[in-house]
């Protein structure tokens, strides 16, 4: 198979298997999602969607979140790690929309990466999931199965953003980043993982990776 026969099949194969695509994190506006978001870093979206509803019924915008005091927030976030960083970073862009931006998430990437504790993934997956915007975020799952697929060299999440928006039409990254998420943790995870039953890596695999499963099953 050509490379672009390879993007064909994993776009046909997503699209498939996830005609509607869930949305991993609960939210009901982009404020809601922005916090959900930062949130979730190294923590699972099972154990975020526990926690934002105790913490929106305290405060779901920003001008109600101020009001709370970061000691109050870390309370209510403990469960999902990191809280001290996260707390701060809450309370920190929550002031900062209430002071420059009437309360209101800005749409833009650029000025999304300027709030606290929002780094490049955060920010994209709000422009895209809130906005409608294209971006591609990278999260572990979308790093681990690009390459895995071929479709990058592997070296940093940086690198496997650009060859994503090279290989995949724009006007899908939205709906793509999502149903890669979703197959990586049902289809192609990182551990547990049954070749047999991840039929785009069956399929298209990087060679090495598909030798070094069998290999290492062979040892088992």
């Amino acid at each position: 198979m050509t490379k672009a026969e390879k993007v064909d099949f994993t776009i046909k194969t997503l699209k498939d298997i996830y005609p509607t695509i869930p949305v991993p994190l609960e939210h009901k506006d982009p404020y809601t999602l922005l916090i959900a978001v930062l949130l979730s870093a190294q923590s699972t979206d099972v154990r975020v969607n526990k926690i934002t509803p105790l913490l929106f019924e305290r405060a779901d915008n920003p001008y109600d979140m101020i009001k709370l005091s970061i000691e109050e927030i870390r309370d209510i976030i403990r469960p999902v790690g990191l809280s001290p960083m996260k707390s701060k970073g809450i309370h920190g862009l929550s002031k900062m929309l209430v002071e420059k931006y009437n309360g209101v998430v800005p749409q833009e990437l650029e000025l999304l990466e300027e709030f606290p504790a929002v780094g490049h993934k955060t920010a994209s997956v709000v422009v895209s999931q809130a906005f409608g915007i294209p971006a591609f975020p990278v999260d572990t799952h979308i790093h681990r199965l690009m390459y895995r697929w071929g479709f990058t060299n592997g070296k940093n999440v940086v690198q496997t953003e650009k060859d994503a928006k090279r290989l995949f039409p724009k006007e899908i990254w939205n709906d793509l980043h999502l149903q890669i998420i979703w197959y990586g943790r049902e289809y192609s995870p990182a551990r547990g993982w049954d070749l047999d039953n991840d039929i785009i890596t069956k399929t298209i695999g990087r060679k090495t990776i598909i030798d070094n499963y069998y290999k290492t099953k062979k040892t088992r």
